[in-house]
């Protein structure tokens, strides 16, 4: 019984994670084959094919992060995944702010917010289980690499 409790919480973080990814991709491809190819772009801007692959190990690495924060239970637990429903929510906020709205300069801002709910969010899930927190250090370099192609963005358009 305990067993198939944790993997149905296993699959509720995965399908919550699908979600955020699905409908934040959605939003991203409105955009992306038209407004976002016409930008002016750094130098160091990936191509778009990497974005995808990148993403879904992302969300991979969150899904399983809060669900081990979620097996260890108690107040700290609440805490901790109600940051992890913050940045999940700025996460998605981003999107359509960036791709949706098509506002690079108010992005910027949701971004900085989407990268100091991380930082507190794994640092919150590592005083409870420390691979969870270990699993966001890759989410917050990759929206720390994001944050700056934002600026870049932002400031050649």
């Amino acid at each position: 019984m305990q067993r198939a409790r944790a993997y149905v919480g296993l699959a509720v973080f995965v399908g919550l994670n699908v979600a955020v990814s699905a409908l934040g991709g959605w939003i991203t491809s409105t955009s992306v084959g038209t407004w976002y190819a016409a930008l002016a772009k750094p130098a160091f801007n990936p191509p778009d094919w990497i974005f995808a692959p990148v993403w879904s190990a992302l969300y991979l690495m969150l899904a399983i992060a809060g669900w081990r924060a979620w097996r260890r239970g108690g107040g700290a637990a609440r805490r901790a995944l109600t940051v992890y429903a913050v940045q999940l929510v700025l996460n998605l906020s981003w999107s359509f702010v960036f791709f949706g709205a098509r506002l690079i300069g108010p992005a910027l801002i949701v971004i900085a917010a989407l990268l100091a709910a991380i930082v507190v969010n794994a640092a919150l899930f590592w005083r409870l289980d420390r691979l969870a927190g270990a699993l966001l250090v890759p989410y917050a370099a990759w929206v720390s690499f994001a944050a700056v192609l934002n600026a870049a963005l932002w400031r050649l358009n």
